[in-house]
């Protein structure tokens, strides 16, 4: 059994020989992403289980150990690894909790010492907390992030940002029931396997199978009835996880809606970008500035290829680029403002309405100040200047009802039909008029 290593400080660190022996447990934030991040740390020698858990046991665990005035990305995440240990399925003496740090002032800077101390009050204070991040905030012998990894872990999060936008316009519309989500499945799959592969990773494959993608689901037989676009946006766990927004997209899909959510790449770059902007405000280590900036310019011509590849089928919405999503938030928000999502969750309203979809649910987690304000807070400024935006801001927390938060956005969408029937020519049918028209609402 692997010895407890601890630093001068006390903290139990992740061993070389833990590598070996432990199962890291990681909670899931976006399934089709996050199964093509699970197997590049596979790849390195990691032992990992994704944590796919979806009920109500998730929500009473986090209130034990973490206080109900914490953001609920928190509670949910530190709820759902305290179940998972407890649930008998692990050895706790050979398990490792593995869980991501962004730095700055986000909350989520402090969930891993949150989750420590949860581990603490619950018995299980042996059990290893690795942190994934590039701030250098915490280092483990037994875990580290290499230039490979880093681009095997880009390439995971724009092959997932690619699938996620195809699929999202084919199965709202799709005839064969089920055959969306087996198209997923199968380039999922697919290129997990090439990840182990030389030349998996030359720009040129990739743009490859960026076309194979896009061809493939667009020879998946659709009804393309028009059908009410809604723009999911909001706190990065919350607009992401189904655990955390009451699997919001599924709902959309059974009030006929076509969810429409951004990518995870924009994010990364956005967070990429803040310390250039900070070197460029603030000043600073230039070195660090610079190294963000290649890290940045190398996920933006990721980004340009995968949006090429999907411009050659027109019937397709392209994502936009980050620098057009940067541009339009010009006279909303300085860049200065990188609080939690900061500009980039308003820029991405902004830039959802400048491309037809103004129909905008904006995911809002309790106890997450920096995101009620570029959120919530920013929504009278927009309706200001785009006065057709339709924009509801749901708060999710343990307390709240998912019948409540459910009303709201029926509420909504009858507004959009509502706008959508008297936008509609005169001579147009009622039934047909209640619709919006595929590249409007």
């Amino acid at each position: 059994m692997a010895k407890l290593v601890y630093n001068e400080q006390g903290r139990l660190l992740f061993t070389e020989e833990m590598k070996q022996e432990y199962t890291l447990l990681m909670p899931q934030m976006l399934p089709v992403h996050f199964t093509m991040l699970k197997k590049v740390f596979e790849l390195h020698g990691y032992k990992i289980d994704m944590l796919t858990t979806n009920h109500r046991g998730i929500v009473n665990e986090g209130l034990k150990y973490v206080h109900n005035d914490t953001c609920y990305p928190a509670l949910l995440v530190i709820g759902q690894l305290i179940d998972a240990v407890k649930s008998g399925k692990y050895d706790p003496h050979k398990v490792g909790l593995l869980i991501t740090q962004t730095g700055g002032g986000c909350r989520a800077s402090n969930y891993i010492h949150l989750l420590r101390k949860a581990l603490e009050r619950a018995g299980y204070s042996y059990i290893p907390v690795v942190s994934v991040n590039l701030s250098g905030l915490e280092k483990n012998p037994g875990f580290s992030l290499g230039v490979k990894k880093l681009v095997q872990m880009a390439y995971s999060m724009i092959y997932g940002d690619l699938i996620v936008h195809m699929a999202n316009q084919c199965r709202p519309y799709e005839i064969v029931e089920g055959e969306t989500d087996r198209r997923v499945a199968k380039w999922v799959e697919r290129l997990t396997k090439e990840f182990s592969g030389k030349g998996s990773f030359r720009p040129s494959h990739m743009r490859e199978n960026f076309r194979k993608i896009v061809d493939d689901f667009a020879s998946l037989p659709v009804n393309r009835v028009p059908k009410v676009r809604v723009g999911i946006v909001g706190e990065i766990y919350i607009k992401y996880a189904p655990l955390g927004n009451n699997n919001l997209e599924e709902f959309l899909l059974s009030e006929d809606c076509e969810p429409v959510v951004p990518g995870l790449v924009d994010f990364i770059i956005f967070k990429c970008d803040n310390r250039v902007e900070d070197h460029k405000l603030y000043g600073g280590r230039t070195v660090e500035a610079l190294g963000a900036g290649v890290i940045q310019k190398y996920c933006r011509k990721l980004q340009r290829d995968m949006i090429a590849a999907v411009k050659r089928h027109p019937e397709f919405r392209a994502p936009c680029t980050f620098d057009h999503i940067k541009e339009l938030v010009k006279g909303y928000l300085g860049y200065g403002n990188k609080m939690g999502e900061g500009w980039l969750l308003t820029g991405e309203m902004l830039e959802l309405i400048d491309s037809g979809i103004t129909n905008i649910v904006c995911t809002q987690p309790f106890g997450c100040l920096p995101n009620h304000v570029v959120g919530k807070g920013m929504v009278r400024k927009i309706k200001d200047q785009q006065p057709q935006a339709n924009i509801v801001c749901i708060d999710y927390d343990p307390g709240a009802t998912r019948i409540n938060q459910e009303n709201r956005i029926k509420l909504m969408l009858a507004n959009a039909r509502l706008a959508a029937q008297k936008a509609a020519p005169a001579d147009q049918p009622a039934e047909t008029a209640a619709q919006p028209a595929a590249a409007g609402v």
